[in-house]
């Protein structure tokens, strides 16, 4: 079995030095990696998205609130699942963050036991999420290399055109639309064209 370790890294952002205290002592007992912050400006400096982990943070904090990390993040497209904390949690506020892609929310003093049980599941869930993003950069990274003509060519494919509607629409010879499409399999490194369809069509922006 992978330790915990291995799996991530658990950020703790709390302006409450005890708190951070005690959940990283419990975590730590626990086998995982732990930072710990006592501000969301000083994570944010620090985050690397690239990083597999899982944010523990407090709702309410001075400066920037947990609340306006969660928008940052989002805005960011971090991969990073989030579990707030806080001494002042209601329903309207849960459902709120949850809406937003927090994973869960814990009022203090929290169950010890529980949030053992919450960080496992979503460091799984992290890894996924990281896991995902590196895979769309890839995409996008491919789909850089096609010309623009290239990029018709596809749109065109993915849209179900035939070579010969193809070459209509764009105006050129059906052989110049057949050499588009064996440089574009080539670029994307796909020898089927359900390959092709397939990176495509997860990626969209890039093939429009």
């Amino acid at each position: 079995m992978t330790p915990p370790q291995a799996t991530g890294t658990i950020f703790i952002v709390d302006d409450d030095e005890a708190v951070r205290d005690s959940l990283r002592w419990l975590l730590e007992a626990n086998g995982y990696r732990v930072k710990s912050f006592s501000g969301a400006e000083e994570f944010l400096h620090a985050y690397d998205p690239d990083q597999v982990g899982v944010l523990i943070v407090d709702v309410r904090m001075p400066g920037m609130s947990g609340l306006e990390l969660q928008e940052v993040l989002i805005a960011r497209e971090a991969p990073l699942p989030i579990v707030f904390i806080t001494g002042h949690g209601d329903v309207p506020m849960a459902v709120s963050t949850m809406k937003k892609g927090a994973v869960d929310f814990l009022e203090k003093p929290f169950n010890e036991a529980e949030l053992r049980q919450i960080v496992a599941r979503m460091l799984e869930d992290a890894n996924e999420r990281v896991t995902q993003a590196r895979a769309k950069r890839d995409q996008q990274a491919v789909l850089s290399r096609l010309t623009a003509r290239e990029q018709q060519v596809l749109e065109r494919i993915v849209a179900g055109r035939l070579n010969k509607q193809i070459a209509g629409d764009l105006n050129i010879s059906i052989k110049t639309v057949e050499a588009h499409r064996a440089n574009i399999m080539e670029k994307l490194e796909v020898t089927t064209v359900a390959d092709l369809m397939k990176i495509a069509l997860t990626h969209p922006e890039g093939a429009a």
